[in-house]
């Protein structure tokens, strides 16, 4: 069955993530400072594809004093 529209555009916008995350971790308003293509997306959306992918094991999530660093899975 074919992707739908909004799937292809979130396949685009999590492979933008990927090539912008980091080993040492990042937060996601640090992506939408950094990456101009995510920085007129909301905070849940980045969060909600976050969530699958950390779910997928692409990415890895960890929670430092309350705050979400969101990092490469080796």
């Amino acid at each position: 069955k074919k992707p739908t529209k909004v799937q292809e555009e979130n396949k685009g916008i999590k492979e933008i993530i990927l090539d912008n995350l980091t080993e040492e971790g990042i937060t996601i308003t640090d992506l939408q400072k950094k990456v101009p293509e995510l920085g007129e997306l909301s905070n849940q959306k980045i969060s909600a594809l976050l969530k699958q992918m950390t779910e997928s094991g692409s990415v890895k999530r960890e929670e430092i004093k309350r705050k979400a660093y969101f990092s490469l899975a080796c």
